[in-house]
């Protein structure tokens, strides 16, 4: 399996849109607050009630084909990131 250092897997994930308008969108494997690990096949990332980067935390919102909302929005810490784009994220 391909790694990807966290910094890198970081930058990809802020970048919202290609240069022609269209939206990006990645797959991601990471833990929750409770231990479940979720895997989402499509998402983006979306913002939280709170200081992303102080508390070191990105907001991960699950979508369809078309872009749609499919499930409510995962507040996930960057050290509980394992994968993204099928690559495994290291320190």
């Amino acid at each position: 399996m391909e790694t990807i250092k966290r910094a890198q897997a970081l930058r990809e994930m802020e970048i919202k849109e290609t240069p022609d308008g269209k939206q990006i969108t990645f797959s991601i494997k990471f833990e929750k607050k409770d231990g479940e690990i979720v895997f989402l096949p499509r998402a983006i990332v979306t913002g939280l009630r709170m200081n992303m980067k102080a508390n070191m935390m990105r907001g991960i919102m699950p979508v369809d084909e078309q872009f749609n909302k499919t499930s409510h929005i995962y507040p996930v810490h960057i050290d509980n990131i394992y994968e993204i784009n099928g690559k495994k994220v290291i320190l």
